[in-house]
């Protein structure tokens, strides 16, 4: 299970540590950093798919992703007595960004490459990796590790193994390492970062795929676009939870019934609604339905993943629907991790209220205490990037 993630220069995210619970909610005003700590999810599952580097370049570039206030803050700034500003920067250009579980923790350092007449001289690198046991890095639990092009893995007997390949700077050792027996811990990483999801404004427009009929094939996991939402309903009504799918359609809608219908191999919906002389297809239903349907088949998928990060899931949805969407995140979160990304005090109250009463173990952060403009920054148990002896550890901030 997930536990921790940490982040060094990113965006608005200076240095900071979030300990994560069943379900956690990260909340806080625009331009707080929830966005920010979303995005470096995204990005660590990307390294499992080998993407790690284009996501970057699609944000524009380590350069525009980079921490983007001044390299040190003194005691003065954080008190308000000076203004907040820059310096001439003398640290090393890097992203650190990284994840803990019960098991083993991952970080890996991207940085800026050597001055070349490439036409990728732009491309962030990846400049070292590190596996280790546990959540807290020391010398004695570390597994594997990855400085420039070079890798290493420690075997059964304690002793290191070098591993042949030579890796390319746009390379992660989470897809180019793969034998399970001299690195089995890079095969656990890379199909954890795999099972994450993520759903992010799932579109509801007239062309949205969502309101498309589905291929008529069995969907255990809704797509990130809610492309193939009917057949992950259909698939959930067969082999999923269904008396709680039909229970949270009729409690956000009451009196509503949501079925399947099979057109030569192509799946469409029918909702039927009180009053209503004839079923809607989801081409019909409106935005909010939609969207409630979207995060209903994404919460109640018959094959849950390792970590769930939902971002801004009451978008377009009336408040009267925001207690049934809480009590089936809360639902989703006592079956696995869940990070949820709001603004919305009205959510926020539900989410409480719903984990209140079945006992889900809470946390909720301000985005605004991650900024260490805001915060004294304490000395972060987890460090998400390799620590020798005589060095010092990086400086964090808790966020719970």
């Amino acid at each position: 299970m997930i536990r921790c993630i940490a982040v060094e220069g990113y965006r608005s995210l200076r240095s900071v540590y979030v300990s994560l619970r069943d379900l956690t909610v990260v909340t806080g005003g625009n331009g707080s950093g929830k966005s920010s700590l979303y995005r470096v999810l995204s990005l660590l599952a990307a390294t499992a798919r080998g993407e790690v580097i284009a996501a970057l370049a699609r944000e524009g570039g380590l350069e525009s992703t980079l921490w983007a206030g001044p390299e040190r803050i003194s005691g003065s700034m954080r008190r308000g007595e000076q203004p907040v500003q820059g310096t001439v920067r003398r640290g090393r250009v890097s992203l650190r960004i990284g994840f803990g579980t019960d098991e083993f923790s991952y970080a890996l350092d991207l940085g800026l490459p050597m001055p070349s007449d490439s036409l990728f001289r732009k491309d962030p690198e990846i400049k070292s990796e590190a596996i280790w046991s546990g959540q807290r890095l020391r010398p004695a639990t570390m597994l594997s590790q990855r400085h420039g092009p070079t890798v290493r893995c420690r075997q059964p007997d304690g002793s290191w193994t070098v591993v042949p390949t030579q890796l390319a700077p746009f390379e992660s050792m989470i897809t180019e390492v793969a034998d399970p027996r001299t690195a089995p811990e890079v095969l656990d990483v890379r199909e954890t970062l795999r099972s994450w999801r993520f759903y992010d404004q799932i579109r509801t427009d007239a062309g949205s795929p969502a309101r498309a009929r589905s291929i008529g094939t069995r969907t255990p996991a809704l797509a990130p676009d809610a492309r193939d939402l009917v057949a992950a309903l259909a698939t959930i009504d067969e082999i999923g939870d269904d008396e709680r799918l039909a229970a949270a359609i009729d409690e956000a809608f009451p009196g509503t019934t949501v079925s399947v219908v099979d057109q030569d191999g192509v799946f469409d919906l029918q909702l039927r609604q009180p009053g209503l002389l004839r079923p809607l297809s989801a081409a019909e239903v409106s935005d909010g339905t939609l969207r409630y349907l979207a995060w209903a088949a994404a919460l109640l998928s018959p094959r849950p993943p390792a970590f769930l990060v939902l971002n801004e899931p009451e978008n377009s949805l009336h408040p009267i629907l925001l207690p049934a969407l809480a009590r089936l995140v809360v639902a989703a979160a006592r079956r696995e991790p869940v990070m949820l990304v709001t603004h919305s005090d009205l959510l926020l109250v539900a989410l409480r209220s719903a984990a209140d009463e079945t006992g889900t173990d809470l946390g909720v952060g301000m985005a605004e205490a991650m900024t260490p403009r805001l915060r004294i920054p304490e000395v972060s148990p987890w460090v998400p990037h390799p620590v020798h002896p005589g060095t010092s550890p990086a400086r964090g901030v808790r966020s719970v």
